[in-house]
């Protein structure tokens, strides 16, 4: 008997957002909500409080956002005390191999 797959992830909203935007920094909301299964107006809110945050900067690129993510800030996570681990390391470990050959080459992704 085969199980089901769980109906939980193990990323939270603002780290699936992020990775959808990391992987392509000119990604439209309605796209990220389709991908992440959460409606447009709460990827809106996301993107405003990582933004508000400093984990990103939006810049208008004609009828699109185009997003700069800093990936040098540390993991806001009470969980993770190393605050040497910042977001450009999970996003490498998200976005697998060819990810991490573009983080590292650019510094930040955007």
């Amino acid at each position: 008997m085969e199980k089901a797959a769980p109906t939980w992830t193990f990323l939270t909203n603002h780290a699936q957002v992020l990775v959808c935007i990391a992987k392509d920094p000119e990604i439209r909301l309605r796209e990220i909500a389709e991908r992440v299964g959460i409606t447009e107006r709460a990827v809106h809110r996301i993107v405003v409080e990582l933004a508000d945050a400093g984990y990103l900067t939006r810049r208008r690129n004609g009828r699109r956002n185009q997003y700069t993510i800093k990936s040098d800030l540390p993991i806001h996570d009470p969980v993770v005390e190393d605050r040497s681990q910042n977001v450009g390391k999970l996003l490498q470990i998200v976005g697998g191999p060819d990810f991490e050959g573009q983080l590292s080459a650019e510094g930040s992704r955007g």
